[in-house]
């Protein structure tokens, strides 16, 4: 049986579904922690709930992660950890493209295309962003950035999995803030797509 989307998380998303069950947030997040003490995480490059410019995406060459900022995140967190998901993955999961922990507990920023130290390893294995690259033709995909703050510092190693991330979490998210990015590829593009999956 497939879990239940949380209401906060539901009323939390522009776009919610069902699929939106299965992100971080769903499991690690919750009503007192949402955007406690006024956390929050937005982009100079899209608004929430708004398209992913072409230049973040697979459909653009030298493309790179969109730029992020947020506020501060409450007192007694230690660190912040960024996981972005496309709930609309295979099989009904949801699909890993960036992991990135280590940031400091306070205001920040990821520059456009700037590489953080600490990367876990994407639903490709690879330690990067990896660039939405929804089906031609399907409806648009949604990318939810999720930010949490930590009650503590991690030890984990770059390249650790989604899961070791998670677990390293549970119970230490003092606070969380979403933001959302959508992206879909038109019909009738002549790039040939699935032969660049098969390189």
């Amino acid at each position: 049986m497939p879990d239940q989307l949380p209401d906060w998380l539901g009323q939390a998303l522009p776009n919610a579904r069902p699929a939106h069950a299965g992100l971080v947030a769903a499991k690690l997040g919750s009503p007192q922690a949402f955007e406690k003490g006024g956390f929050k995480l937005s982009s100079a490059a899209f608004r929430d709930g708004g398209e992913l410019d072409p230049c973040f995406t697979a459909d653009e060459e030298d493309s790179v992660a969109p730029p992020l900022e947020w506020t501060a995140p409450p007192p007694g967190s230690h660190e912040c950890v960024l996981v972005v998901e496309d709930p609309d993955g295979i099989k009904g999961k949801s699909f890993c493209h960036w992991l990135v922990w280590g940031l400091p507990a306070q205001k920040g920023q990821i520059l456009e295309g700037e590489v953080p130290p600490r990367q876990g390893k994407n639903s490709f294995g690879n330690s990067e962003w990896l660039l939405p690259d929804p089906p031609t033709g399907a409806e648009p995909h949604d990318y939810v950035f999720q930010l949490f703050a930590l009650d503590l510092p991690l030890t984990l190693m770059p390249g650790a999995s989604r899961d070791e991330l998670v677990e390293a979490m549970d119970g230490h998210v003092t606070a969380v803030t979403l933001l959302t990015g959508t992206y879909a590829r038109e019909e009738g593009g002549d790039y040939d797509w699935e032969a660049e999956d098969e390189e």
